[in-house]
């Protein structure tokens, strides 16, 4: 049998640093004619603990943001071209048998409503960096067709899974959504609302842990349902018809706490932990109420993401949806944290073939459109 890489097709790389901002994910794939991936390899770096705080506080409004948020970028770049560079030695490929990069950026700021979202990215510097052209830029072409810009992977999900319809994608990130997969060849997917973003921001005020492994610190605590129920009925977000799409502008830390100190219930013997757990049934139960809504029906609920690592946010919501078969992509052969990167690539191969990659139905622009802008190498 021959092997992936020297069989026909195209190679592409792919980057992903999500809202999570725990590190950047990248992969390596081979696409034949019909932009089919062959997965290759996978790479990770982490974002150093100066850059991470930058890019969380460009977040919010603050001193100096066009000087800050020019040399996170820079910054970020240099990540991006360590990970690549590790993909090329992992396979031992060159830079000139890549055709180009797909770079998300990280975004620190999603205001589709006012016609803008920021991605932090230097693609110039990266193509420069790594000699392979890179495509980046992804949502703005989407917007300015008025649509949300996000989220952009469920046209990938739905040239991977369409034989597996009906199904649903679920992407467990700082975000969470969804890709609804459909017999009829028609998708849909929209944002959902809070994955790790909660659980990570309060672990690591409480317990000075980046994330909360495999759940552990929730599941020692209790959940006080009254408080679940209040955060959903709370964010009029949450209760919004698709297409819709959010991000770390609204939810974050502060609008944990702001909710904690207004709660019309009486919190003060709920420690920590309790609010961890919380958080835990508040995140499977939107994520579970948004399946149950786009996919009323039983199907099977593919989950991806860092988060589908966090086994008792999968038991949570297995409880949550019992009509569904919830599985990893895992069991399709593609690492749970490679499914975004994966995506990225193919939007660069989606480019290339100047295959518009825009979904409609997803983000609500009238149109659909070639998605992204192309730096040379």
């Amino acid at each position: 049998m021959a092997s992936p890489l020297t069989t026909a097709g195209t190679l592409y790389a792919g980057l992903m640093s999500g809202t999570s901002l725990d590190g950047v994910d990248g992969v390596i794939a081979r696409f034949d004619q019909q932009g089919q991936p062959t997965f290759l390899a996978m790479a990770s770096c982490p974002l150093p603990d100066s850059l991470r705080q930058q890019l969380l506080e460009l977040n919010t409004p603050g001193e100096n943001e066009l000087h800050k948020a020019a040399m996170a970028s820079n910054a970020l770049a240099k990540v991006y071209a360590q990970t690549i560079a590790q993909l090329l030695k992992k396979t031992g490929l060159n830079a000139k048998q890549i055709e180009a990069i797909g770079a998300h950026g990280q975004t620190v700021r999603h205001q589709p409503q006012l016609g803008y979202s920021i991605q932090l990215n230097a693609p110039a510097l990266l193509a420069e960096l790594t000699q392979i052209a890179v495509i980046a830029d992804f949502r703005a072409r989407d917007i300015a067709a008025q649509g949300q810009g996000a989220p952009l992977v469920p046209a990938f999900h739905q040239e991977l899974f369409q034989s597996d319809a009906p199904c649903v994608v679920l992407n467990l990130g700082g975000i969470a959504n969804i890709s609804v997969i459909r017999k009829t060849g028609d998708v849909q997917g929209f944002d959902t609302g809070p994955a790790n973003m909660l659980l990570d921001a309060w672990i690591q005020k409480h317990q000075q842990f980046s994330y909360d492994k495999e759940g552990a610190w929730a599941k020692g605590g209790t959940a006080h349902m009254p408080l679940v129920d209040y955060l959903i009925a709370s964010e009029p977000w949450l209760q919004q018809p698709p297409p819709k799409s959010t991000g770390r502008d609204l939810f974050n830390l502060s609008w944990l706490e702001k909710r904690l100190a207004n709660s019309p219930h009486n919190l003060s013997t709920l420690a920590p932990q309790d609010i961890q757990a919380s958080l835990l049934v508040f995140t499977a139960r939107t994520i579970a109420q948004a399946i149950r809504q786009a996919a009323p029906n039983r199907s099977t609920v593919i989950a991806c993401g860092g988060g589908a690592l966090n086994s008792a946010l999968l038991h949570c919501l297995a409880e949550e949806l019992p009509e569904h078969k919830i599985v990893s992509c895992h069991d399709y052969g593609i690492d749970v944290q490679a499914m975004e990167a994966l995506a990225f690539a193919w939007l660069a191969w989606c480019w290339d073939h100047q295959k518009k990659a825009g979904r409609p139905a997803v983000t609500g622009a009238h149109a659909s459109r070639i998605l992204g802008c192309k730096y040379p190498a």
